[in-house]
């Protein structure tokens, strides 16, 4: 072993020196050159760092570096990430996107063009005027849809989701507010008060029925009993001549 090398080293190096740092990695580890100044020191490093790929050597691995248009990589010739200024796709960086393409800003990345989507019409609403639906003759009735995909930057904008035209009806009086219930609520309580009445007098009957009975029962009691009508025959028997 060289005088300058040594075994005994710290952070994942097999072998290093006291002026070059790590010479090489301890198995798994990724060897890399970090630039300090004018001076290259090696590390050893779990994984490469940004800007860097990493490959793998039966001997060694190391960290090479990305295109310089590109951030991360995962080969040299296939960026996964992007410079700022430049659009990722297929693994390159642009300045611009192919044509059917557009570039979008917030991953940086050149994506397909998206235009809107809508869903059908609904049917169409009941006609109206100023909320009604009664009490005049021509209105308005309106359908509306949906949008059920939004377009991208470049894609074709959205139509309108909801149409209006006149429409006519049958006219007809507005029932008031209300009405209906208050009839029905009249309705019923003079049908309960033409009940109340009827078992009023069917009541009073009945009860005049019984006095009427008890008067002609105390009248008997209180009245003398007539006598019995002689016999008309008895009254003209021919008198005893004997005396």
């Amino acid at each position: 072993v060289h005088p300058n090398v040594s075994q005994g080293c710290q952070g994942g190096c097999a072998t290093c020196s006291d002026y070059n740092g790590c010479l090489s990695c301890k198995p798994r580890l990724f060897f890399v050159l970090e630039r300090i100044g004018m001076k290259q020191i090696g590390v050893c490093l779990s994984s490469c760092p940004s800007g860097y790929y990493g490959t793998r050597y039966p001997d060694i691995n190391k960290c090479a570096k990305c295109k310089a248009d590109c951030d991360t990589c995962f080969t040299r010739n296939f960026c996964t990430k992007c410079k700022s200024g430049f659009y990722l796709y297929s693994g390159k960086c642009l300045e611009k996107c192919p044509e059917g393409l557009e570039a979008n800003n917030h991953t940086m990345e050149c994506t397909s063009i998206v235009h809107c989507e809508a869903s059908e019409w609904s049917p169409w609403s009941p006609c109206t005027k100023k909320g009604k639906t009664c009490g005049f003759k021509r209105g308005n009735e309106v359908r509306v849809r949906e949008i059920v995909q939004h377009p991208s930057a470049r894609g074709t904008p959205c139509p309108a989701t909801s149409e209006s035209r006149k429409c006519i009806v049958q006219r007809k009086r507005c029932q008031k507010e209300g009405k209906g219930k208050k009839n029905r609520e009249e309705r019923r309580k003079k049908a309960n008060k033409e009940e109340s009445k009827e078992t009023r007098q069917e009541s009073k009957g009945r009860a005049g029925r019984r006095q009427n009975r008890e008067q002609r029962e105390n009248t008997n009691k209180t009245q003398p009993k007539k006598r019995k009508a002689p016999n008309k025959e008895e009254d003209l028997a021919p008198l005893d001549t004997a005396h």
